[in-house]
């Protein structure tokens, strides 16, 4: 099984692709799904979803994500991206032959399960957000899925350690961009101008201070990585752009966050603030029941100290079905979305194996 689970992680990290528009990835799952006895969907494009029928009442469902991420490779490995500037940084395409090596072990024994499968292999994970996309097609409905399992490639575990938290587990997140209109005017007279720089400047640090006098116990954050303003030295800037994320593991919180960038914003009333927040992602909160199960199911589990503040638009699925994320580690401390990302695919052969055990005592 390893080779053949190797051979699909590297020539799927071969032919990363972004987004909704996978046409080589998906082209390479149909394939390697062939002969195997499941029905073959494609809900939306690029996405392949396989049925296992056993004729039962119920299905449970296992999701991996397919696209990959607009950076360039810096390994030298031998299976290095075809494609220039596009890679499989964040362990998709491990995630994909976990799943694929699944599919051939479930073909063996699915037909002695107390339950029907389901396996979903989602574009746009990244962006944005084909989760959503699938659910809206009501495929968890279609295949009557009661509870879904994904996983993560992690670096910051021991290689092979599965773990995962009832509870919250991955932040609700949104992009927020907020644009300022002011009025341009000589530096030397800039009080004839609206200086939407300054006023950006000032509008940047409100919002930080404000953020940091949430009590701490509330998991959250509000921060900005880009800003952009003006056009030569001694012109005051008549506009200014920023860029920003929004995240919070409580919902409460979040709304809190949001009604303060406009709130924020009325102490400049000399300026015009266009905001444009996307939806983003809900928190990817595990099933605490499910939780419960798993762990007595997979003695190897183990239970996550903390939460992570990235998001992951598995969270979606979560919204409509119970369901129970993991992170299966790497060990190489090696970051997600870095262009040297990397793991050994022996660690795969845990997360097949945690599959066939979840699968057994559906």
């Amino acid at each position: 099984m390893l080779e053949k689970v190797r051979k699909y992680r590297r020539d799927l990290h071969q032919i990363p692709e972004l987004e909704l528009v996978l046409p080589k990835t998906k082209q390479y799952i149909l394939q390697a799904l062939d002969g195997l006895d499941c029905q073959i969907e494609s809900p939306i494009e690029s996405a392949v979803v396989a049925y296992f029928d056993n004729q039962k009442p119920t299905t449970i469902a296992f999701r991996s994500d397919m696209d990959a991420l607009p950076v360039k490779e810096m390994t030298e490995v031998p299976f290095k991206s075809g494609h220039e500037g596009c890679m499989h940084a964040c362990g998709h395409d491990g995630h994909m032959a976990l799943l694929l090596g699944f599919a051939q072990e479930l073909n063996t024994f699915y037909k002695e399960l107390s339950c029907n499968v389901l396996l979903i292999f989602q574009p746009g994970e990244e962006s944005p957000g084909g989760a959503k996309l699938l659910c809206q097609q009501g495929i968890l409905e279609k295949y009557k899925v009661k509870e879904i399992y994904g996983t993560h490639l992690w670096p910051f575990l021991p290689a092979g350690q599965i773990a995962t938290i009832p509870g919250p587990m991955m932040a609700r997140s949104s992009e927020v961009n907020i644009d300022i209109f002011g009025k341009t005017s000589h530096a030397a007279k800039y009080k004839e101008g609206i200086d939407a720089l300054e006023i950006g400047a000032r509008y940047l640090l409100d919002l930080y201070q404000m953020e940091s006098q949430i009590d701490p116990k509330y998991a959250r954050l509000l921060r900005f990585g880009r800003i952009e303003s003006g056009t030569v030295r001694n012109v005051v800037s008549d506009h200014c752009h920023l860029e920003g994320t929004m995240r919070s593991l409580d919902e409460d919180i979040y709304q809190y966050l949001k009604e303060q960038l406009y709130s924020c914003a009325k102490a400049y009333q000399e300026a015009r603030f266009e905001f444009s927040i996307s939806e983003g992602y809900p928190v990817v909160f595990n099933d605490k029941k499910l939780v419960r199960k798993v762990h007595t199911i997979l003695d190897s589990l183990s239970i996550l100290d903390t939460h992570e503040m990235i998001s992951e638009d598995f969270s979606w699925y979560q919204q409509y079905v119970p369901g129970v994320f993991f992170f299966l580690g790497t060990g190489t401390n090696i970051p997600l979305h870095n262009s040297h990302f990397d793991f050994d695919e022996e660690i795969l052969l845990q997360g097949i194996q945690a599959y066939i055990q979840i699968a057994k005592n559906a």
